[in-house]
């Protein structure tokens, strides 16, 4: 299978869902354009109220759709955009991508995967259990974070559903995600 965009979303409010539209403009260091997340410096609110200077590494958020087809089967009521994805993907494994790794989407847009997004209680605040849901064990026992990946912008341009997406890796040795 090859891998694509299957949806794009973005909202100007700090709203947990993003409603899905047409296409969305990546702009390079920044995030995605009329988004809430876009910036140099962080947008969510938590980490404003910590540390306002913080660099921005979640200007955008995606979520692999295999994702909200499980979540589906176990009676979730998700689909693209309403885990608040910037871009829903299918036919790659984001959760198993090294830190650093650039995704090139659509003709000319690349996002650096900077780490895991780390499910909050918005998520069972959308609807109950679905934190828990989207967290498991790998087989040491450490935590592991299913919602999505995050990543900055470091080539503008639009993105829209039916883009492909092309894996770069980085130089050897690959870092583990790690939540950000």
């Amino acid at each position: 299978m090859n891998s694509i965009v299957t949806a794009v979303a973005r909202s100007a409010a700090h709203s947990f869902s993003k409603p899905v539209v047409p296409a969305i403009m990546l702009l390079a260091g920044l995030g995605v354009e009329g988004d809430a997340h876009l910036g140099v410096t962080v947008k969510h609110r938590s980490r404003v109220k910590a540390d306002p200077t913080q660099p921005n590494l979640r200007q955008v958020h995606l979520i692999h759709g295999e994702l909200h087809d499980e979540l589906q089967l176990a009676g979730f009521n998700v689909a693209e955009g309403t885990m608040g994805e910037n871009i829903t993907t299918r036919g790659i494994d984001l959760l198993g991508l090294p830190r650093g790794a650039r995704l090139h989407l659509g003709e000319s847009a690349v996002v650096e995967i900077t780490g895991l997004r780390n499910p909050c209680a918005q998520l069972d605040n959308y609807q109950q259990g679905l934190t828990a849901a989207v967290l498991g064990r790998h087989p040491d026992g450490s935590l592991m974070r299913r919602a999505g990946v995050m990543g900055i912008v470091i080539e503008g341009g639009e993105v829209r559903a039916g883009d492909s997406v092309r894996v770069a890796l980085p130089a050897l040795p690959h870092l583990p995600l790690e939540r950000v």
